[in-house]
């Protein structure tokens, strides 16, 4: 009885410990590629396109904003700008601050961001 109960200390002391994860997936955020959504400003569409890998948004630029487009609205870029070096930095659209100058281009463009990252959400 003694020797069997030394046995079965000695099993559990000495047993093999699996990490939980072996075989398991681990959950992503996103599905990576390059993602787009457009933002409209008096009637004209601008692209904010969102680049992203399974757990983290690699870049956040504009496509297609011509001269006009930019000369009519001077702030979008330096506005995407700021709010992108944000966003990569935190990798998070929580807590982005931007000037009350802007504040209607950049809540714009957040929107634009959020959107392309929910088309990128794996769910």
């Amino acid at each position: 009885m003694g020797l069997g109960l030394i046995l079965l200390i000695l099993l559990l002391a000495f047993r093999k410990v699996t990490d939980v994860n072996d075989g398991e997936s681990v959950p992503t955020m996103y599905v990576p590629g390059v993602y787009t959504s457009s933002v409209m400003m008096d009637g004209n569409s601008i692209d904010v396109q969102v680049t992203v890998d399974e757990n983290h948004i690699n870049s956040i630029s504009l496509v297609n904003l011509d001269e006009t487009m930019e000369t009519m609205y001077p702030l979008v870029r330096p506005t995407l700008d700021e709010l992108s070096e944000q966003i990569l930095r935190k990798q998070s659209l929580n807590d982005i601050t931007y000037s009350q100058n802007n504040q209607y281009t950049s809540m714009l463009l957040l929107a634009a961001v959020q959107n392309a990252l929910e088309k990128a959400s794996p769910s």
